[in-house]
């Protein structure tokens, strides 16, 4: 079987890397997505296990096209009855990139009339849409004459992991927090600390990572549980392996924000995932906070002109740099922030960049080794 996970620009290679561990085979990265084969088995585990992706798709058609015609009549050799019957709902998602349709919502509608006639052919009955809350979500993706049709098995996206009930201004979305965790190489083999923490976002993937929780514990609906051939005991036996692995955290996971609107936010969400006891969130401003310990790692995604609109961007910034260098000697710092004029506010010559994006927003995820004194004299030198 050929699936498709899909996730944030910048962290295919990621994503590559957790399928791979996760046991899927033919692993290509493409443009936001991952390409991967394995058994149904397999597709549940991703949609369970990876941390990475945003939804997983299964292929089941490719061909060429040069009329609607053409994708009607692709559409309509597929075996649909093998996903779904006369009485589901469904919906088709189309995304269209070429000059053979003036409107990009055309194709979409063919391949539902497809659909439709499939099942009235054959049973005398037709599925309904359902744009709202369809039992199977059916993916259309048109580039140039090159169609590919495949079905959604996630349903609602996968950072919606269930454990968050409040949220700070802007959220750090779950798939991006995990991924900016993950690109760093915190393996949870040392402390972690984010002195920005917002809901509590980066805190908790860092929990969940360190207790090997799976990000889909908390998940009370799959797409696949609607299909056809849903095999339950083997989802079943895929969640009791992995719930199997759940430990406690082998190092020390902290969060703090200036404010307590939002911490109040972040305990009852570390409360949803089960981390009570392997993460402390405190209220307290990051200029005033000093460091349990000499090193560690930290991340932080401060706020900026298009969150949270603070009265004076520079001097948070300033600030921030400020603090890192005089509080957090032997702290690796990672940074996210939408522009190069906030990094250069900070002060610090970062180690390495990384380009994302925060919703439609590009930013840089910037890497700092903040040194005790200068470079210069932790290399034996001095400055000038």
């Amino acid at each position: 079987m050929k699936f498709i996970a899909k996730t944030l620009y910048g962290l295919e290679s990621v994503l590559a890397a957790e399928l791979g561990m996760l046991g899927a085979s033919e692993i290509r990265s493409v443009n936001r997505a991952v390409l991967f084969s394995g058994n149904r088995e397999m597709m549940y585990r991703v949609n369970y296990c990876s941390r990475t992706a945003l939804s997983v798709l299964m292929a089941i058609a490719e061909f060429r096209i040069g009329s609607k015609d053409d994708l009607f009549r692709g559409a309509s050799e597929i075996d649909w009855s093998a996903i779904m019957d006369a009485d589901s709902t469904f919906s088709v998602v189309p995304v269209v990139n070429s000059k053979l349709f003036g409107h990009t919502a055309f194709p979409g509608l063919v391949v539902k009339d497809a659909i439709a006639d499939y099942f009235r052919t054959r049973t005398g009955k037709r599925p309904s849409v359902n744009t709202s809350d369809p039992g199977i979500i059916i993916n259309l993706h048109i580039s140039n004459d090159h169609a590919d049709i495949s079905v959604d098995s996630s349903g609602a996206p996968l950072y919606k992991r269930g454990y968050r009930t409040g949220q700070a201004t802007a959220p750090l979305n779950e798939v991006l927090a995990a991924g900016i965790l993950m690109l760093s190489g915190w393996n949870a083999s040392a402390s972690l600390t984010d002195p920005m923490c917002g809901s509590g976002t980066i805190p908790i993937e860092a929990g969940m990572i360190a207790c090997r929780i799976p990000p889909g514990k908390f998940r009370r609906f799959y797409g696949f549980t609607r299909w056809k051939d849903y095999d339950e005991p083997l989802f079943n036996k895929v969640r009791k392996e992995y719930d199997g692995m759940i430990c406690k955290s082998p190092v020390r996971i902290t969060g703090s924000d200036i404010s307590e609107q939002a911490v109040s936010q972040a305990l009852n969400n570390v409360e949803n995932a089960g981390l009570s006891d392997e993460i402390t969130i405190d209220v307290s401003d990051f200029k005033d906070l000093r460091p349990a310990a000499t090193g560690g790692f930290l991340f932080m995604n401060p706020p900026y002109g298009q969150r949270l609109k603070p009265d004076d961007l520079d001097e948070v910034y300033g600030m921030i740099g400020t603090t890192l260098k005089h509080s957090f000697p032997g702290f690796r710092a990672w940074i996210i922030t939408p522009g190069k004029e906030y990094l250069a506010d900070i002060g610090l010559k970062p180690k390495s960049k990384h380009i994302l994006f925060n919703g439609s927003l590009e930013c840089i995820l910037a890497e700092f080794e903040i040194y005790p004194g200068t470079k210069k004299h932790r290399n034996g030198l001095k400055s000038p």
